[in-house]
C-alpha cells in the first residue's frame, strides 16, 4: 500500500462508496479505509454476503445496496477493510490499525464518511445485561441472522424501532410489546411539515406501511409512554412505564432501546473542525460548505456524519462531495461540474425534504434528554445525572470540566455514550443553550491501540 494518495476516504458506507467511485472516474488515486470487514456501512452491512433468504427478511431497501457494493468491490479502488483509525492529523495524515499492525498514510484530501450512531437513551436500568440498542439488535440480524430467544420489548421512538419490529416478526421473534415514547401531540406538531415532505411520498408510504403492519400483527403498542425503567438484579427482567396515566410492568428477557441516530462527530472534532448545534436533530453537526468542505483546509465530509438524512441522500451527497474534491484537485472546473451538481442537489432535496417532519415527529422527549438525578449518564464511570447537575452548581461550565469533577467521558467509549446528555444537562442547569456549553475535546487515540502496535507503526 502506498504511503501517499490523493484522497483518503474514511468509511465505506453509501456516501464513501459513491464519493470514491466518482473520484475514481476522474482518475483520482483513492484509498478507502473502513472499520467493517465488508463495504456497505451500517445500512448495507454484509449485503454482498447475505443469502436470498436474509435479503428477503431484511427488505428491499437492504437488498438495494448490493449493486453499489459489488460495483465498488470490482472497481479496483484501493480499499482496506477492518481498519481502525486512531489518529487523523491536521496535516492530513491518517494513522490506522489493521491485522495487528499500525500504518500511516498521507493524502492531499481527506473525506470523512463516518456515518451516524444511535443516540444514547439513558433510563434507569439501561446498563443492565439484557439491554441493547435497536441498532445492535439489527446488526446481529444482518451479520448472521441471529435473533434473541425469549420475550423482547422494544422501547423508544424512531423509524428504526418500527422497522426492526417488523423484521423480528418475520424472523419469528416473540415481541412482548412496543413501548413508544412518541405522542399524539408529536404527530400533530409534525403535520405542519407534511406538505413540504410530499416529494418524499415513497418514504412516507414506507413509514405508514410499517405502522399498519405492526397494528395488523396485534402487538401491544403503548404509544405516548413515559417514565420508562428497566428492572432486574443481575440482568434485565422487566420493563415498567406509564401509559395513559396507568402504570405497567412487563416481564421480558431483552429490552432494545432506540431514540434516533446522530452524526458521528468524533473524527471531525478530533481535527479541530468547527461544529454547530443543530436544534432540529438535537445534536452537534460539523460546519461545511456547499461542496462538503470543512473549516480545516483539505478536509471534507459527506453522508449521515454531515447530518442524518438517510442512505439514499448519503449516496447522493457522496457523489456531490466527490465532485467538490475533484474541483479542489484541479480535475474538474466548477463550470464543468455544475450541471451534474445541480442534478444531484435536486435529487438530494427529494430525500432531505422529509427530515424536518421526521425530526419533529420523533424528537426525543425532555425526560430522556434530561434524565432524572438517579439515572446513570456516563456508563463507563457510573456518573449520574444528579452528579452532573451538582457539578454545574459548583461552577462546572462544560463537558471538558466534568472530567475533573467526576471523570465523565474518560472511559473506554470516550464520551460517545454520554456526551450529548452531558451537554444538555449542563445547558439546562446553567440556563444557557447547548451551543454555549460545548462538547468534549476529542483527543487521540480515537480507538484502542497497544504500545507495541504504536512502536511498530509503518
Amino acid at each position: 500500500m502506498a504511503n501517499h494518495v490523493q484522497v483518503v476516504v474514511l468509511g465505506a458506507g453509501p456516501s464513501g462508496i459513491a464519493a470514491a467511485m466518482r473520484l475514481h472516474a476522474e482518475g483520482v488515486k483513492v484509498l478507502v479505509l473502513d472499520e467493517q470487514a465488508t463495504p456497505g456501512g451500517q445500512i448495507y452491512r454484509e449485503v454482498s454476503l447475505a443469502s436470498p433468504k436474509r435479503k428477503e427478511l431484511l427488505g428491499k431497501d437492504y437488498a438495494a445496496g448490493n449493486a453499489a457494493v459489488v460495483a465498488f468491490m470490482e472497481s479496483g479502488i484501493g480499499y482496506v477493510p477492518s481498519a481502525s483509525v486512531w489518529l487523523v492529523t491536521a496535516e492530513r495524515e491518517v494513522h490506522f490499525r489493521v491485522a495487528g499492525e499500525t500504518r500511516v498514510v498521507s493524502a492531499d484530501r481527506i473525506l470523512f464518511c463516518s456515518g451516524a450512531y444511535e443516540r444514547p437513551m439513558p433510563v434507569p436500568g439501561w446498563t443492565l445485561p439484557g439491554v441493547m440498542t435497536a441498532g445492535a439488535g439489527q446488526i446481529l440480524l444482518k451479520t448472521g441472522a441471529r435473533v434473541p430467544n425469549g420475550a423482547v420489548v422494544l422501547a423508544g421512538t424512531g423509524p428504526l424501532l418500527y422497522l426492526l419490529t417488523i423484521q423480528y416478526l418475520k424472523a419469528g421473534v416473540k415481541i412482548e410489546a412496543l413501548v413508544d415514547t412518541s405522542t399524539r401531540s408529536d404527530f400533530i406538531a409534525a403535520a405542519r411539515y407534511l406538505s413540504a415532505a410530499l416529494p418524499a411520498w415513497k418514504q412516507l408510504y414506507k413509514g405508514i406501511s410499517l405502522m399498519a403492519q405492526i397494528r395488523q400483527a396485534g402487538i401491544d403498542w403503548y404509544q405516548g409512554s413515559t417514565d420508562i425503567q428497566i428492572e432486574g438484579k443481575d440482568k434485565a427482567e422487566a420493563i415498567s412505564f406509564t401509559h395513559k396515566g396507568a402504570q405497567h410492568r412487563l416481564d421480558c428477557d431483552l429490552v432494545l432501546l432506540h431514540q434516533g441516530v446522530v452524526p458521528n462527530t468524533h473524527p471531525t472534532l478530533s481535527i479541530g473542525a468547527e461544529h454547530r448545534w443543530d436544534e432540529g436533530q438535537v445534536c452537534w453537526v460539523a460546519k461545511q460548505d456547499e461542496w462538503g468542505a470543512l473549516s480545516v483546509p483539505g478536509f471534507f465530509i459527506a453522508g449521515d456524519g454531515a447530518g442524518v438524512n438517510g442512505a439514499e441522500a448519503a449516496a447522493l451527497q457522496g457523489r456531490l462531495v466527490g465532485l467538490g474534491i475533484a474541483i479542489s484537485l484541479g480535475k474538474l472546473t466548477p463550470n464543468a461540474a455544475e450541471p451534474e451538481a445541480r442534478s444531484i442537489r435536486r435529487a438530494w432535496h427529494k430525500f432531505r425534504c422529509i427530515r424536518p417532519m421526521l425530526e419533529r415527529l420523533y424528537r426525543p422527549t425532555q425526560s430522556l434528554l434530561l434524565p432524572a438525578d438517579d439515572t446513570i449518564v456516563c456508563r463507563c464511570e457510573e456518573v449520574t445525572a444528579g452528579a452532573i447537575r451538582q457539578y454545574a452548581a459548583l461552577g462546572c461550565q462544560g463537558p471538558n470540566q466534568t472530567k475533573a469533577f467526576g471523570r465523565c467521558g474518560m472511559g473506554p467509549c470516550q464520551g460517545r455514550q454520554c456526551g450529548l446528555s452531558v451537554t444538555q444537562i449542563l445547558a439546562d442547569a446553567r440556563h444557557v443553550p447547548p451551543s454555549e456549553v460545548g462538547y468534549y475535546r476529542i483527543r487521540p487515540p480515537m480507538k484502542p491501540i497497544t504500545l507495541a502496535e504504536l512502536a511498530n507503526e509503518k
